[in-house]
C-alpha cells in the first residue's frame, strides 16, 4: 500500500460553500430552518456550496436569494473571513467563505430550496445553538 488508495475525512476533497449574514439597521439577523439533514430543523445562515464557474460571493448571493427570497448583488457582499476547521461539517471537509450585507428593516422573505422557514430574528434572541460554526460566523460579522 502507497498510502494513496484509501482517504480518510482529513485527506479527502474540500467543498467549497459560501454563507450570509444578512442584517438591518435595527439589530435583527436573517436565519433559516434548515429542511435536511445535517442539522435539519436547526437554524442556520443562508448559504450553499459554490457552483463550478462561479466565485463564492457570486455563490453567496444566488444561494441567498434561493433560501430567502432576498436580492443583494454581488458586490454589497462585505467578506468576513473563511471558515474551514476539520470537523465542521459532519459531511467532511468544507471550507466556508462567509460574507455579510446589510438590508432595510422590514425586508420581505419567503423560505425556498433548502429552508423550511426563513425568519428574522432579533440579535440578542437567537433561537438556540445554530447549526455548524454559524455561531462564530455571527460574531464575527457582527464585532467587524
Amino acid at each position: 500500500m502507497t498510502g494513496h488508495e484509501t482517504k480518510t475525512a482529513e485527506t479527502s476533497e474540500i467543498r467549497h460553500t459560501a454563507d450570509v449574514v444578512v442584517l438591518t439597521p435595527d439589530g435583527d439577523v436573517l436565519l433559516i430552518e434548515r429542511h435536511w439533514p445535517p442539522y435539519e430543523g436547526a437554524w442556520a445562515l443562508p448559504g450553499g456550496h459554490v457552483d463550478p464557474g462561479e466565485s463564492s460571493r457570486e455563490a453567496a448571493a444566488r444561494e441567498l436569494e434561493e433560501e430567502t427570497g432576498v436580492r443583494v448583488s454581488a458586490d454589497d457582499l462585505r467578506e468576513i473571513g473563511t471558515w474551514d476547521q476539520p470537523g465542521r461539517d459532519p459531511r467532511g471537509r468544507y471550507s466556508t467563505d462567509a460574507y455579510a450585507v446589510i438590508v432595510p428593516a422590514g425586508t420581505q422573505i419567503t423560505a425556498g430550496d433548502d429552508a423550511r422557514i426563513a425568519r428574522w430574528w432579533p440579535l440578542n434572541n437567537l433561537p438556540g445553538q445554530p447549526a455548524f460554526d454559524h455561531a462564530d460566523i455571527l460574531r464575527a460579522a457582527v464585532s467587524a
